[in-house]
């Protein structure tokens, strides 16, 4: 049973100015356990529903980018970019690759910031949100701790919260915040609720995602990283239950972009009552709507992603034919060549070096040369120097990742119909970026 609970706040008089020295009752809100909670959703939910996993599972099966993988990995990295621009972290997609290349290869010099380093690695930990913890056995606390972890690199920060948090208002008192989750001693019981309902399969795996979701961001159990360990949730879950096996949805950038419609929604989840009464119901829905229209909209935006992916999958061999026609030699590349594979791992590798060839297509040395040569022959990719090392940089993949993030933070999906509400990289053209 969801319920508000009074609470005082005794004054702080050490606080630095007199409106935060305040004492005074404030409403903390504890959440019902998810695990008996008898959910039933409309008529009409459950045909949303439908529409949303169709639209999802499409994915799987389309012929785009060679199967999910591309796609996956053009995604993902576009999630971990615009979520750490919402977090304050604001980087270039190529510094972001260059900080992922550093991961798996010796870099000399200093060839990106701290900041990329830090969404390079938000990119890992996605990954292995969407693997590992999904994979495991079942969902439980110390993944979830774990993966909070990951996330926060200041150990000052980990571990569920032992104080009272709130969102919003003063940093020095509850009286006046958006929303006061439940107080610390509720955590750990509510916690261990929800990992087993995540770990479990009572709902569809959409609804789960949405509930696993608003009832963490509800709950709120760390001082910090809730909204970065929430979204990979959504991720976990979805992964968990087989419906997004490779691909990473941008469904939480689709909610942080519906702000309003999200906060309204959450709002509504946070009801007062039993569970099973009509107020519960009609609040379920109301935040399955916007979780569903958004996980809608996401698939939709990943489709078409996919669909700019296999055109310049299919432009790239063009510009191979073409030189190749220009060098008298035969068209477009053998099927199964190393030419061939490296171009159609390029939304996944947008940038490479030779080791990188070498390592992940397990060729040799020669080989991982002569294509990397040839793509940068029909301008495919550009060679740049990496401090000792050169790198080949396929520029219309870094381009299509700012156009996705500008895109992805419209509220109609088309910057030219409704502008960004949040900061973004400015257009390719315009941004000097190579």
């Amino acid at each position: 049973m969801g319920k508000w609970h009074d609470r005082r706040w005794a004054p702080d008089l050490g606080a630095p100015h007199r409106r935060d020295q305040r004492g005074g009752i404030y409403q903390a809100y504890e959440p019902g356990p998810l695990c008996t909670w008898p959910i039933v959703v409309s008529v009409e939910m459950s045909e949303l529903l439908a529409r949303a996993e169709a639209a999802v599972r499409a994915l799987a099966v389309g012929p785009e980018v060679g199967g999910l993988e591309g796609l996956a990995r053009f995604l993902l990295r576009s999630e971990a970019i615009a979520s750490s621009r919402i977090e304050g972290l604001s980087v270039s997609p190529q510094q972001v690759a260059l900080a992922e290349l550093a991961q798996s290869e010796e870099l000399t010099g200093k060839s990106f910031s701290e900041n990329a380093r830090l969404v390079a690695n938000n990119i890992t930990i996605l990954r292995n949100a969407a693997s590992t913890l999904a994979s495991a056995p079942t969902v439980d606390l110390a993944g979830i701790d774990a993966l909070h972890h990951a996330l926060l690199e200041d150990p000052d920060l980990h571990d569920l919260r032992t104080t009272q948090n709130w969102i919003g208002g003063s940093d020095y008192h509850p009286l006046e915040a958006q929303f006061v989750p439940p107080p610390a001693s509720y955590v750990p019981s509510l916690m261990e609720d929800l990992v087993a309902y995540a770990s479990g399969g009572t709902h569809s795996p959409i609804v789960q995602a949405a509930l696993v979701h608003a009832q963490f961001e509800t709950i709120h159990p760390y001082r910090d990283g809730n909204g970065r360990v929430g979204r990979a949730l959504i991720h976990t879950v979805l992964t968990r239950r087989g419906l997004t096996p490779s691909a990473i949805l941008p469904v939480s950038l689709v909610l942080l972009t519906r702000d309003r419609d999200y906060l309204d929604g959450l709002t509504a989840f946070r009801f007062d009552g039993d569970p099973g009464s009509a107020n519960a119901r009609e609040a379920v829905d109301r935040w399955l709507q916007v979780f569903v229209a958004a996980t809608i909209a996401a698939a939709e935006q990943a489709a078409d992603f996919a669909h700019q992916l296999s055109d310049l999958h299919d432009q790239w061999l063009q510009q191979l034919a073409t030189r190749r026609a220009e060098q008298g030699t035969r068209g477009r590349p053998r099927a199964g060549s190393t030419t061939a594979r490296l171009v159609e791992r390029l939304p996944e590798f947008p940038l490479f070096t030779i080791r990188t060839v070498q390592d992940v297509l397990d060729v040799s040395d020669v080989a991982a040369r002569a294509a990397a040569d040839e793509l940068t022959e029909a301008h495919i990719v550009s060679r740049r120097r990496i401090g000792s090392t050169t790198g080949y940089f396929a520029t219309d993949v870094f381009e299509l990742l700012t156009i996705a993030e500008r895109r992805l933070a419209s509220t109609r999906w088309d910057t030219r119909e409704a502008p960004p509400n949040r900061p973004v990289p400015a257009l390719p053209a315009e941004d000097g970026q190579p």
